[in-house]
């Protein structure tokens, strides 16, 4: 168990200082591709929060309850993987029942949430850590809501940037990487004040 972490600062962090976006850069591949559009950038960054927290407290469960008592603890990263693919099947059905056009918006990149490396990054942080259930279950809502909050203000710059004269050169994948570099400056600003490390 981390202690000295206040569970307060411990979500603050998550969310800005410590963002698993882009203080990691985990989960660019999905970031870059989907913050094109607002209403896609904020229906994946509902799933994304909802995945990780989900997966966040069920993993520290598996690995504390099952896997330590029963010395199967070099199935972990089987087990996390396993645990994460099914919470975003259940939720790939969810969205699908209740919001068709979200699940067309999203496409491929709904399923691929299994594979994004800022869940399982999260899951590792939180065994690496050493964190306790309380502390798990608020660092993987707060790295969930960073992530959200990271694309969304994305999608909402890249669609002034649209408009803004940029230079040809700069044009597309140019100006996305220099616009998250500065995100990432300004999340990080203060990451003296809070750390979750």
């Amino acid at each position: 168990m981390s202690p000295q972490i206040a569970p307060l600062s411990l979500f603050f962090a998550s969310i800005f200082t410590s963002n698993i976006l882009l203080a990691n850069f985990l989960g660019m591949c999905s970031f870059i591709s989907i913050s094109k559009d607002f209403n896609s950038s904020n229906g994946l960054g509902l799933a994304v929060t909802v995945v990780l927290t989900i997966t966040g407290v069920v993993n520290w469960a598996v690995l504390h309850y099952i896997l330590y008592p029963l010395g199967l603890y070099y199935l972990r990263f089987i087990v996390f993987i396993i645990v994460i693919a099914a919470v975003v099947q259940i939720l790939e059905m969810v969205i699908d029942r209740l919001s068709p056009a979200l699940y067309m918006t999203l496409g491929i990149f709904l399923p691929l949430i299994t594979v994004n490396c800022a869940i399982m990054g999260a899951v590792l942080f939180i065994e690496i850590r050493n964190y306790s259930l309380l502390q798990s279950a608020i660092f993987s809502l707060g790295s969930g809501l960073g992530w959200w909050l990271a694309i969304a203000s994305l999608a909402a710059i890249r669609k002034k940037v649209d408009k803004a004269p940029v230079p040809a050169g700069l044009k597309g994948p140019g100006i996305t990487l220099i616009t998250i570099g500065f995100m990432a400056m300004a999340f990080i600003g203060f990451s003296g004040m809070l750390k979750v490390q």
